[in-house]
């Protein structure tokens, strides 16, 4: 009887441990359970997670300049560390980098608007993230026009927010651009906003001032449709065109919000700096971005500030037009490259650092190594596991770019050569 008790209390007490670790689990929230991680991070981290074992893989996934930050913008933060800015300033950033950032949209893209319309956040991707969250509420129905293919975070960024994405799909032959025609079918009633991005990631295209303002005249006809323009990659354009902002023109100026920062085209981020400007509703848009920046963040990284300012003067010009230039050379490079593998297409880079070549013709083949391709994805890991290079699959910018990858040239001369040689080689070899 004894150890008939002892046989049950032992049942009771594991019991009670299943019990307890049940009531212990962490319940991770729906929105985020089905959110998908980005692609382009995640080829990044597999890249890095592989080298650091000692493998040597070259890497096209990554959106990130090759280049060091210019010393004079490094100097302005060294020199703010020194002086003393180490301490909280006003969430929507200090008032001297507001008013370069005001004045160089004035100067340079013909917007309109003061240091009050400026919000300073730890990145253009965050920046596109409180936008969205000021604009959408869940179980509104609103619904965002993306063109595409896009990138990445644009989608869940807009589900997050609660709304939802309508694609406007483009095609290889056209340069992946929208026409004014398909802005006007997709607009509808549940209409909230649409997403611009010129220069593209991740196409590389890059939209003309005469093709904007089509855009721009349908949009002045639907009023209650908010502009979101992405302008990350303003200063890294080589086809000829120049970076016009949608945002300058007077009909559409207060329901424009006009993103950008300094990742790029100073090779700045890793410092997280982005800003936005919304001269809309007197200014009342920018301050509800910075009250939700205000429960989220605050400030950027406080002594980050005199490098935004020395960023934006005329001291780093020559520092940003040396580094186009050599993103022009390496798009020609790789362009030409690219064009010369086995039934792939690609449109020719006009902007930014990236080419979207189309290699579906080889979906249902196999590879030298005995892979199955049959998708972009299983593509991009048979090319990473066979030829140790790296490229970002298409599924995940938009479903008209399921057979396309995405290869940055933010990257050396001698990468580009060798890396799509094997990527050459290894299309070469499919059957």
């Amino acid at each position: 009887m004894v150890a008939g008790l002892r046989e049950a209390s032992a049942r009771d007490v594991d019991r009670a441990r299943s019990s307890d670790s049940d009531a212990c689990m962490i319940q991770i929230s729906q929105r985020v359970t089905g959110l998908k991680p980005s692609a382009t991070i995640g080829v990044d981290a597999r890249v890095k997670a592989l080298r650091a074992s000692g493998v040597e893989v070259i890497s096209f996934g990554a959106g990130e300049p090759d280049f060091d930050t210019p010393a004079n913008i490094r100097d302005a933060a060294i020199e703010g560390l020194n002086t003393g800015k180490t301490h909280y300033t006003l969430v929507e950033g200090e008032p001297a980098a507001r008013k370069a950032i005001a004045e160089k949209l004035k100067r340079e893209n013909g917007i309109a608007c003061g240091p009050e319309h400026i919000v300073i956040s730890a990145g253009a991707k965050h920046s596109l993230y409180l936008a969205l969250q000021c604009l959408l509420d869940p179980g509104k129905g609103q619904e965002v026009i993306v063109p595409t293919p896009a990138w990445v975070s644009y989608r869940p960024m807009v589900e997050l927010a609660g709304g939802s994405v309508v694609e406007l799909g483009t095609k290889i032959e056209d340069a992946f651009k929208v026409t004014a025609a398909q802005v006007e079918r997709a607009i509808s009633a549940k209409t909230a906003a649409i997403i611009l991005n010129s220069p593209s990631n991740p196409t590389g295209m890059v939209y003309s001032k005469r093709e904007l303002t089509a855009i721009a005249d349908v949009l002045a006809k639907h009023e209650h449709v908010v502009i979101v323009t992405d302008e990350i990659y303003e200063k890294l354009i080589f086809s000829g065109e120049k970076a016009f902002s949608i945002g300058s023109i007077r009909e559409l100026a207060e329901r424009t919000v006009t993103v950008n920062g300094m990742s790029k085209a100073f090779a700045m981020t890793g410092w997280r700096l982005g800003y936005a400007c919304a001269t809309g509703n007197g200014g009342g848009f920018a301050k509800a971005m910075t009250k939700l920046q205000g429960q989220m963040t605050s400030n950027v990284t406080s002594f980050c500030y005199p490098a935004i300012v020395e960023a934006l003067s005329e001291r780093s010009a020559e520092a940003v037009e040396t580094m186009r230039k050599q993103f022009a050379k390496r798009a020609e490079l790789i362009f030409g490259i690219v064009s010369g593998w086995k039934d792939v297409k690609c449109a020719k880079p006009m902007g930014a650092f990236y080419v979207f070549p189309d290699v579906s013709a080889h979906f249902g083949k196999v590879t030298p190594g005995g892979r199955k391709v049959e998708s972009a994805k299983s593509f991009a890991e048979a090319l990473l596991e066979e030829e140790k290079v790296a490229v970002v699959p298409g599924e995940d910018f938009g479903k008209c770019a399921e057979g396309c990858v995405r290869l940055s040239f933010a990257c050396s001369e001698k990468n580009i050569e060798e890396g799509c040689g094997r990527i050459g080689k290894f299309v070469a070899g499919l059957k």
